[in-house]
């Protein structure tokens, strides 16, 4: 899928005066302002941008079908969200966003990464789901000098010259979960996942940090359980072995259909009575929509919430609302559209005709960026954001259960 420089029509007008009414001139008066401040954007389509230049490309890969395809969608809408209110440009620049397919094998994403970067000639890329897939290219990524602004999570590693992200390293909703649960919690804890780099790495997260507290897993083996990816549609079995393990509450990953699958089947098992503490990814608009009271009451850890009162984010909940009605945005749509300003603010501070390279040079002076979670910036080690994260309940907000915030947990992503 290759997308040249398309803007959503109603949103560009919401940032160009031009072809604004009295009722727009209004709107335009809150909006951009806040609009242009989301990322501390400085000089980028917001001001007056040099009059410029070439088409830049950019190669966001994600998954766009199977297990992973609803976050999938959610990240590359919230990229192509950032374009539509910026008429179509990063840094002043027209961009093509060229969208590849990382699937679910090693060939796939590295396929799809070797054709960005060799064939289309991408000046950066963007997305991936799996955070195993970002060791998986990182040589081509390093070997290219081509910036890669992530968009999910990623693991611990050794080179990350070229390698950004805007969400959060793999292990941090359980570092962040792991002492509320320790807390809150009087007797083990049965801890159970997904058997791929991201569930193993989210789940080591929690274990590391509850078991170093002092707390217990219930766990016959004193491990996580790692459950198979993908495909994995029955946990009857793991939430028989729950029952039988005398567990007082479970922590868990899952995302998009397994986490759906997961706690539906929980609330109907033996194990319905034994409470749910989670990865705020668990619980995300689009499962929750699914998992209806199922979920009611789990708390889980997050860098993200569509509640949070801030004005950065009331303005990007009404742009996403305007673009996709009846959508909560995911935190995963919030951090594709952080990658977005990021590259948009690099872009732009890098010159008239920059060069991958400058780019990527530019993303490491930007400081701290404004964003709809909170300010946050990147790490100088890392490259992963230094961010708050958030306790969240299901709770009811009107008609509909939603993921509330009700405590900032910790501030984690310090360089280590």
């Amino acid at each position: 899928m290759i997308t040249v420089g398309r803007t959503r029509p109603e949103l560009a007008n919401l940032v160009r005066p031009a072809t604004a009414g009295h009722a727009g001139r209004r709107v335009l008066r809150w909006l951009v302002p806040v609009l242009c401040g989301m990322l501390s954007l400085g000089a980028t389509g917001c001001d007056s941008a040099p009059a410029a230049a070439e088409t830049i490309r950019i190669g966001l890969i994600t998954n766009l079908s199977g297990t992973l395809q609803v976050p999938g969608v959610e990240q590359r809408d919230g990229f192509q969200l950032y374009l539509d209110t910026h008429d179509g440009k990063l840094g002043g620049h027209r961009v093509e966003l060229i969208v590849a397919d990382e699937g679910y094998s090693a060939s796939t994403v590295s396929a799809a990464a070797t054709k960005l970067l060799q064939k289309d000639r991408v000046s950066a890329l963007t997305g991936i789901i799996n955070g195993g897939d970002v060791a998986t290219i990182l040589p081509l990524v390093t070997r290219s000098k081509v910036p890669l602004v992530g968009s999910l999570g990623r693991p611990e590693l050794t080179d990350v010259s070229y390698v950004w992200h805007t969400n959060l390293r793999s292990e941090e909703p359980g570092v962040a979960m792991a002492p509320f649960v320790r807390e809150h919690v009087g007797g083990r804890v049965y801890v159970i996942g997904p058997d791929f780099q991201s569930g193993r790495d989210e789940l080591r997260g929690f274990t590391d940090t509850f078991t170093r507290l002092g707390g217990r897993l219930a766990n016959p083996d004193g491990q996580a359980t790692l459950t198979p990816f993908p495909g994995k549609t029955d946990f009857t079995p793991y939430l028989d072995a729950i029952v039988r393990s005398g567990a007082a509450a479970i922590y868990c990953f899952f995302d998009a259909q397994n986490a759906t699958d997961f706690v539906v089947q929980h609330a109907k098992s033996r194990a319905a009575n034994i409470p749910i503490y989670a990865a705020g990814f668990v619980t995300e608009p689009e499962s929750l929509s699914d998992q209806g009271d199922a979920a009611a009451g789990i708390y889980n850890a997050h860098n993200y919430s569509p509640d949070l009162d801030n004005a950065a984010n009331r303005e990007f909940v009404a742009a996403w609302n305007l673009a996709y009605p009846g959508r909560l945005p995911a935190s995963i749509v919030m951090a594709s559209y952080d990658a977005a300003a990021v590259l948009d603010r690099a872009i732009a501070a890098a010159g008239s005709n920059p060069s991958p390279t400058e780019i990527n040079s530019a993303i490491a002076g930007l400081g701290q960026l404004n964003s709809p979670r909170g300010p946050w910036q990147f790490a100088k080690d890392t490259h992963a954001p230094i961010q708050t994260w958030y306790l969240r309940q299901v709770r009811p907000d009107g008609r509909t259960l939603s993921n509330v915030v009700v405590a900032e947990l910790a501030t984690l992503g310090g360089d280590s």
